[in-house]
């Protein structure tokens, strides 16, 4: 393995400049006595062999950014992330509290704005570009808006995870979490028959029971979709997958139809009544009578349907004024104000750019910090001081003097390092973390996430649009686990090495 160029807390060592067997930590002893007999050469063979599955089922995603604009496969690495399962109880607790005051605060800013009145949060965020005046007063189901969302976590210490931001509009990845988890099962059966990692597959389950729990009052057997702008969309390939996990339709806009209050689809046996809409289309294309005028994406009149109650869509119209990076500073106000309670997990400590004390600051240590726009997304409309130049920290200068209010920024985090299979060996890569909260009846967490690592050495930047890659993240189910298979991977490990001497290096390709 080679060795990290700076101290940072990696997931497996307890110090990854040290590789010595007693610095491996506890929970990942008996996957690294496994890890180490693996020859590098199988491992990069998995590699491809994960790869060309991964292109044969269409798994793509665009990269904004390079040249030609082509698709490209989002690499997957082969060494998972390993999380005990006391460790996940303490994230999923914090994950739902937070998301539990998201939902109460999108509630109360579309109606009596009590937290505006109270002070905590400035009136100003009614004039912020994602607040949708048009769902003021309109009451949704179960008064939750954002029945999906993506929690972004990071890691600094062994005990310190960081909030890094909320995706609450449209939150995407789950299918990676998913078809990771099934990449890893084909390529290492071994491993899963003898460590006892908690399941994800029944995501897609959960995720119908809660849409279908969202119709409105007195439907026995609501009709779902989920609405995709269509295969030119860089996720169409997720539309696709958890629509077929869910066993629902996949539709888009032209697809649908307004009539008495009510969408229907269109299908080979006349129109069909739909309950429920789970729109991965942003709120500016969803209804051109009302947004974007231009969009032919959307459903013509659906706004009015919704605003009478006529159909759900999950996520809310309006829920990006929540997940903005203005908002984001709030947030361990609203767990107290709505809930009562300290926050399980804390912000990264940030500073607002449209305060006079904290530009000032800010524009001194450009070259120290994160600096982000409040509506950026994917890694773009951002600079990260460590590892920019002189001249982009100055051209960023003069961005953030033209208009204040539009950028936060944030000390560059030391995120955490997992190993991860490059082309020179195993090395060290900066990962991140993220979970899915499911809200419906209850709230809910499957037990994993999508695990994000940054690819480039030494970068901070995880983000797929930005080449980054995934990993599949293995929860364990319970203490005893981890005692367990230190035993049971000892007996994996002896199994490789006879393996390894009886059999020809190349590992045949599955097809």
């Amino acid at each position: 393995m080679q060795k990290s160029p700076k101290m940072f807390f990696d997931e497996m060592q307890l110090d990854a400049s040290k590789l010595d067997e007693k610095q491996v930590r506890h929970i990942y002893a008996a996957y690294h006595d496994w890890l180490k007999d693996i020859p590098h050469h199988q491992l990069e063979s998995k590699r491809q062999e994960a790869e060309l599955l991964f292109r044969r089922v269409g798994i793509t995603f665009n990269v904004y950014g390079e040249a030609d604009g082509a698709e490209r496969l989002i690499p997957f690495d082969v060494i998972p992330r390993l999380i005990s399962g006391k460790e996940w109880s303490k994230l999923s607790a914090g994950a739902i509290q937070r998301v539990k005051a998201l939902n109460m605060f999108l509630h109360d800013i579309y109606h009596k704005q009590e937290i505006i009145q109270a002070g905590i949060v400035p009136a100003s965020i009614l004039a912020n570009s994602q607040y949708r005046p048009e769902m003021f007063g309109v009451d949704v189901p179960n008064q939750i808006y954002a029945h999906i969302a993506g929690i972004d976590l990071v890691r600094t210490t062994e005990s310190q995870f960081y909030v890094l931001e909320d995706n609450l509009r449209t939150p995407s990845g789950v299918s990676y979490m998913l078809e990771d988890r099934k990449m890893m099962m084909r390529l290492f059966p071994e491993l899963f028959r003898r460590y006892h990692i908690a399941q994800v597959d029944h995501y897609p389950q959960v995720l119908l029971k809660n849409l279908r729990a969202v119709a409105q009052h007195g439907i026995q057997d609501p009709t779902v979709v989920l609405l995709s702008p269509g295969a030119y969309n860089s996720a169409y390939f997720e539309h696709a997958f958890i629509a077929q996990q869910m066993g629902i339709e996949l539709v888009e806009g032209p697809d649908l139809f307004v009539r008495n209050n009510a969408v229907y689809m269109r299908t080979t046996q006349g129109p069909q009544k739909v309950d429920v809409i789970y729109r991965r289309i942003d709120d500016d294309y969803i209804d051109p009578l009302v947004f974007n005028a231009d969009s032919m994406l959307g459903v013509p009149g659906l706004l009015s349907v919704y605003r009478n109650g006529g159909v759900t869509l999950a996520n809310a119209l309006g829920t990006g004024v929540a997940d903005d990076k203005a908002t984001y500073i709030y947030v361990p106000e609203m767990i107290k104000f709505y809930l009562g309670e300290e926050p399980l997990l804390e912000n990264v400590p940030t500073y607002e750019l449209s305060k006079e004390a904290d530009l000032q600051y800010t524009l001194e240590h450009l070259h120290e910090l994160v600096v982000k726009e409040v509506q950026g997304s994917g890694g773009y409309g951002m600079l990260v001081g460590p590892a920019a130049t002189k001249k982009e920290i100055e051209e960023f200068r003069l961005r953030i003097l033209s208009k204040p209010a539009n950028y936060i920024a944030q000390p560059t985090l030391a995120l955490s390092t997992c190993p991860t299979l490059v082309e020179a060996g195993i090395a060290p890569r900066h990962v991140d973390l993220r979970p899915f909260v499911l809200s419906g009846k209850t709230v809910t967490l499957v037990p994993g996430a999508l695990c994000r690592v940054a690819l480039k050495e030494g970068s901070l930047v995880v983000n797929s649009s930005q080449g980054g890659g995934t990993k599949d993240t293995w929860v364990l189910e319970d203490a005893e686990d981890e005692i367990e298979i230190s035993q049971s991977l000892a007996t994996i490990s002896t199994e490789v090495k006879q393996s390894v001497k009886l059999k020809d290096s190349k590992v045949e390709t599955v097809c």
